[in-house]
């Protein structure tokens, strides 16, 4: 029942914007580093909590370490786009998903062929020299050992927006607005708890909300619609849906 009232939602809709989390990339086998799990793994192997370990400061003083960690926990250059990102992909060439909003940094969406995404927290495939500026890719960096350097000997950084950064803002303008003018705003793969992202959903002005995440939230009692399954489940059955809809 709730993927025919998602699907009419969207059939009647041409301005969504979709906001999305961890929880996309998990699909395509990335772990969250923020789970209990990834919690574990890094208190363990490095003695520090993950927002620790990616963190401006520790970047900064401990460049090696941040490196062991970012390489072997962020980047996954093997991962491909799970059903929800070709989902989201035929919604926008259908005229229906304005825009995706995504707290990833995995490049997936893209991947699967989003053109008008904004990442807030940036992309593991953008990486410069922090002295000259030069552009290195994420297969550059995994090649190098331990930190890597660019040839004119600069500290080369990922374009990832760490803790105690401020989010680009650019960016950030370019989805603070497609989510204040967005008809629908679906919601996918994410608790809601990390902010800034979490306070996007509070710019949103219209009355249809979806939430799809495999856990409640805190503002299941706010949406029209949330549905407590794979978000690329859903999304792959209301594209197939519209389609029979066409035909």
């Amino acid at each position: 029942m709730k993927y025919e009232e998602l699907t009419e939602i969207v059939k009647n809709s041409d301005n969504i914007v979709f906001l999305g989390g961890a929880g996309v990339s998990t699909e395509s086998n990335i772990p969250d580093f923020r789970s209990e799990d990834g919690l574990y793994k890094a208190k363990t192997k490095y003695g520090y909590s993950p927002e620790t370990l990616i963190s401006r400061s520790f970047f900064d003083r401990n460049t090696e370490m941040f490196y062991d960690y970012y390489k072997n926990n962020l980047i996954y250059l093997d991962a491909k786009p799970n059903k929800a990102h070709y989902a989201l992909a035929e919604l926008e060439k259908m005229g229906k998903l304005k825009a995706v909003v995504t707290q990833n940094i995995d490049g997936l969406h893209q991947l699967a062929g989003s053109k008008k995404v904004y990442e807030i927290h940036g992309s593991v495939h953008r990486n410069y020299c922090m002295k000259c500026h030069k552009f290195y890719t994420s297969e550059d960096i995994i090649k190098m050992e331990g930190v890597p350097y660019c040839q004119c000997g600069g500290i080369i950084k990922p374009d990832v927006v760490l803790y105690e950064e401020g989010l680009d803002d650019e960016v950030w303008s370019g989805a603070y607005s497609a989510i204040r003018n967005a008809d629908v705003l679906i919601v996918g793969g994410t608790s809601l708890v990390v902010y800034p992202a979490a306070g996007l959903v509070g710019i949103y002005k219209g009355n249809d909300l979806v939430l799809i995440n495999k856990s409640e939230t805190a503002y299941d009692v706010r949406a029209k619609l949330a549905i407590h399954e794979s978000i690329g489940q859903v999304l792959s059955t209301v594209v197939d849906n519209l389609k029979q809809y066409a035909e």
